[in-house]
């Protein structure tokens, strides 16, 4: 049997990890449950912010980390705590570090302010961790993670835009899209 390579968002997987029986996974058990305790432990790090997005893939044991964080100790610490997962036979970190930038913070800031303070994403702002990211890489903004629908997608673009930011792009996937993935892997 081929094995293949699970790519997944953190965020994403916390969404639809509901629809995801063990029963159904069980060929791919190992690297899965892998992959789960990996995202737990991103997602429990402290330091771990809405500014950060950290991607994950499991194949055979060895957990590839990508995605960008704002410090340095973060890529560190993320790394230390995934490599005590039982099963990680070894962890590539390919995490990225954002510049440092007055304007970039600034900048994430008010785009986090204005997305959370909008009452289509009040429900998302009461939770401990909300599921949009919102990356600014000299300037340049990226809006990760899950949203309910393509509307709140449209909308926390539209929002983002109107920062001075050079470009805002959106990574942001729907349910829907993390569901179709969900089922994708269970096949």
């Amino acid at each position: 049997m081929l094995q293949r390579t699970r790519y997944f968002s953190i965020a994403a997987l916390l969404a639809g990890l509901w629809l995801a029986p063990s029963a159904a996974l069980a060929s791919d058990r190992d690297d899965y449950q892998i992959f789960k305790d990996a995202a737990r432990r991103v997602t429990t790090y402290t330091q771990f912010t809405i500014f950060d997005d950290v991607r994950a893939s499991v194949d055979g044991g060895v957990v590839t980390l990508t995605g960008k964080v704002t410090m340095p100790y973060k890529r560190k610490d993320i790394e230390a705590r995934v490599a005590r997962v039982h099963g990680v036979r070894q962890v590539v970190n390919n995490i990225g570090v954002l510049p440092v930038s007055i304007f970039d913070d600034e900048l994430r800031f008010r785009i986090a302010r204005a997305i959370y303070r909008n009452p289509s994403f009040w429900h998302y702002a009461a939770m401990a961790d909300p599921p949009i990211h919102i990356l600014v890489e000299r300037g340049r903004v990226t809006l990760t993670g899950v949203v309910n629908s393509n509307v709140e997608r449209m909308l926390a673009r539209s929002i983002a835009t109107g920062f001075g930011a050079f470009s805002v792009s959106s990574e942001l996937r729907t349910d829907a899209e993390v569901a179709t993935e969900m089922e994708k892997i269970k096949s």
